[in-house]
């Protein structure tokens, strides 16, 4: 499905760990999937107020939880800047489906990292 929202469309997901050699593409990739599937899901289920809104976003977090172990096995981790990057973006998305008065954290909530 392709994404039809024009600012997540355009907006490059995790730029800064692609920038940075400590993070390893090939896993920051499967990170910028789980965001593109959530906006994915997003635009099909069409939540209604931010509690439908963070079923949608936990779910993404526990994916993130799960990659935590590929960027270790790859001599990295979902530390201080990636952690930033990462809820940026989940917030990035959250604002840009109408959702501007939810709070971060909660749309993160489940996260280990």
């Amino acid at each position: 499905m392709a994404i039809t929202n024009q600012r997540v469309a355009e907006h490059a997901f995790l730029r800064g760990m692609y920038r940075d050699p400590y993070f390893p593409d090939h896993v920051v990739d499967k990170g910028k999937a789980i965001l593109v599937r959530l906006c994915e899901r997003i635009e099909a289920e069409r939540p209604a107020d931010p509690a439908a809104l963070y079923v949608l976003s936990h779910a993404a977090t526990e994916e993130f939880n799960l990659l935590e172990a590929e960027f270790e096995a790859a001599g990295s981790e979902i530390e201080t800047v990636a952690r930033e990057e990462i809820a940026e973006d989940f917030w990035i998305v959250a604002t840009a489906y109408g959702f501007t008065d939810v709070d971060v954290e909660e749309v993160v909530a489940p996260r280990n990292w």
